[in-house]
């Protein structure tokens, strides 16, 4: 079963590795995105989201689905991030307790 998983990986690997050298150049204004949708979003993102700032409208209207769960995502892990880091007690000064060290008296 091991050596099934590490055959599939390794063609997995391969695979990627191969297909790499078909990607276009970061930054080529000749490939695709580049070509279509990017003028689209230019020339039309005014009009359609109402706002003067483009990657604002692409951000919010365009995008606005799956940047919702990016965001919430983000949030989720600041606020456990916070979370964790609140319930260490060190460096918290210790609360005023009503208790009694041994051997003196309350009265």
């Amino acid at each position: 079963m091991r050596g099934l998983v590490a055959v599939i990986l390794a063609v997995i690997t391969a695979t990627f590795c191969s297909v790499v050298p078909n990607l276009p150049a970061i930054g080529d204004a000749n490939s695709a995105p580049n070509r279509h949708v990017t003028p689209t979003f230019i020339e039309r993102s005014a009009e359609d989201t109402g706002s003067p700032n483009i990657v604002t409208g692409v951000i919010i209207d365009y995008r606005g689905f799956d940047t919702m769960w990016e965001t919430s995502v983000m949030f989720l892990a600041g606020l456990t991030t916070v979370l964790i880091l609140t319930r260490n007690p060190v460096g918290r000064r210790p609360e005023e307790e009503n208790v009694a060290e041994a051997g003196t008296v309350i009265k």
